[in-house]
């Protein structure tokens, strides 16, 4: 990200297709192309990890920091490899084109994906899944068992099973394998059809000029087979579950802080074991993106610790990590550590100390720049620096749309006004907004293809502190239309892009 590039945020999930959710089918080709028809050099995504719907189906609460989210494999794909057919295609209900519906799609695809490893295992041994297999197995083989028991327990948290299954007695795994056979199989399979669809689409993108961004949330959630795997990694009481929990301060947005309950690193763990979790994690992470975005980077050099007994993170602490060692370690490990640090918020300056050490660029959006601190607020155009990527909002945030329609005070309008030199309608302000991060300094500014569209809050992605109604959007089939491409195309060029 030394070069100056552009490049659009879009979740997988949001592609469009027949099956109710976005996946690795042929839409994930036809944005490919779209991206390289409009002169773009990154595709931003979200986290590729398991969903769960306890969790709202959130990107950000995985099983597994590891397994891909089975949802995003494309039936199409199975069926050209012969393992479904025409039938089996139109045997699902008819989903919304305008979101998804996960607990539907999860249902129609869990019936699909048994179908087609029956076949798969109608069709004989298998080199490629057995290599698979093999080489995967560190953290396939848990995440596969894991999985398998959590259904069959009809989703009972593992710190709530049966005390030898709690604990990993050897005995007890073994004999729960024996009696859960054909689904932990039937979860490798997934996870080796998952990459390899996924694998494609990444080295599509690539021979296309385009590079991957991908996101990894720092903490991993406590029910997942990160943790009911490596328990030692963590702060956890002898019912294996967190004594603390992840959570940040109280601030100007929330009196009482937000509680997020992930449990906590023991990093005087981790570094004795030289970081190998963490170097096994990014070195996953780059095999599926070609930058990595960290959720919570500050969480590395230190982080609010809330018992887990509070009902809010009020009462929590600041406790200081070993992030100049682990970063060293990690640089040492990798020649190139293309690292995007999400940095929002209330960053102190050993945080920023640490961000230059290793030249990691932070993140700046556009929608928090018009306030009454405009002319020196670090989100403005003229005060970005080179080495961040910059956006116009993301996931987390309202469209730009829906912010001047909905969220924008008066006085916000006028500041954007004043700096733009004239008033704008709502129909123009995401263009206006992509205009000023590309003819900004920064090297790098994304946009969500949302705000390219032109959408209002409708299109939201995502509300933080809410449940429902989140990680639905869809493109619409006939989405972009093709003038798009060209319109950020010339935009692209005029800026040097």
């Amino acid at each position: 990200m030394k070069r100056r590039g552009s490049g659009i945020l879009l979740h997988i999930s949001s592609l469009p297709s027949p099956f109710g959710v976005g996946d690795f089918g042929p839409a994930a080709y036809r944005f490919i192309d779209f991206l390289a028809d409009s002169g773009q050099s990154y595709w931003q995504i979200l986290p590729l990890n398991p969903t769960m719907p306890v969790h709202g189906s959130s990107p950000y609460a995985s099983s597994s920091a590891f397994a891909g989210n089975s949802l995003l494999i494309s039936p199409e794909l199975l069926f050209q490899e012969g393992l479904l057919d025409a039938n089996d295609l139109k045997s699902g209900p008819q989903f919304s084109e305008q979101s998804v519906s996960h607990a539907a799609v999860h249902e129609f695809k869990a019936a699909l994906w048994e179908t087609a490893h029956t076949r798969f295992k109608a069709a004989g041994p298998d080199t490629a899944y057995q290599r698979f297999c093999a080489e995967e197995a560190w953290w396939l083989e848990g995440f596969a068992l894991f999985t398998a028991i959590r259904n069959d327990l009809s989703g009972l948290a593992w710190s709530d099973w049966p005390q030898e299954l709690r604990d990993r007695q050897p005995e007890a795994l073994r004999t729960t394998l024996a009696k859960l056979s054909e689904r932990v199989e039937r979860e490798k399979f997934l996870q080796y059809v998952f990459f390899k669809q996924w694998s494609r689409v990444k080295e599509y993108c690539n021979q296309k000029g385009i590079q991957i961004i991908g996101d990894i949330p720092i903490y991993v959630n406590d029910d997942s087979a990160d943790v009911w795997t490596n328990p030692e990694l963590f702060r956890l009481d002898e019912q294996k579950k967190p004594k603390v929990v992840a959570g940040v301060p109280p601030d100007y947005f929330s009196r009482t802080g937000q509680r997020w309950g992930n449990p906590i690193y023991r990093w005087d763990a981790l570094k004795k074991s030289d970081y190998h979790w963490w170097v096994k994690r990014i070195a996953a992470s780059l095999r599926i993106a070609d930058f990595v975005r960290i959720d919570h980077f500050r969480g590395f050099v230190g982080f609010w610790e809330v018992p887990a007994t509070e009902a809010t993170a009020v009462n929590g602490r600041w406790v200081e990590a070993p992030a100049m060692d682990f970063f060293t370690r990690l640089s040492r490990k990798f020649p190139y550590l293309p690292i995007i640090a999400e940095d929002l918020g209330v960053i102190t300056p050993d945080v920023r100390e640490l961000m230059h050490q290793f030249e990691f660029p932070g993140m700046k959006i556009l929608l928090f720049a018009f306030g009454s601190d405009m002319p020196h607020n670090p989100y403005i155009p003229h005060n970005l620096p080179r080495n961040c990527v910059a956006y116009t909002g993301t996931h987390d945030n309202n469209t730009v749309k829906g912010w001047f329609e909905h969220e924008a005070s008066r006085y916000d309008t006028e500041q954007l006004f004043r700096y733009l030199g004239r008033e704008i309608s709502a129909e123009e302000a995401s263009w206006e907004f992509i205009r000023l991060l590309m003819m900004s300094a920064a090297n790098t500014v994304i946009f969500p293809l949302q705000d390219v569209l032109s959408l209002g809050s409708e299109a939201r992605m995502n509300t933080p502190s809410t449940i429902e109604g989140n990680w639905a959007w869809r493109l619409a089939p006939d989405q972009p239309a093709p003038d798009i491409a060209g319109r950020l195309r010339e935009m692209t060029q005029t800026y040097a892009r």
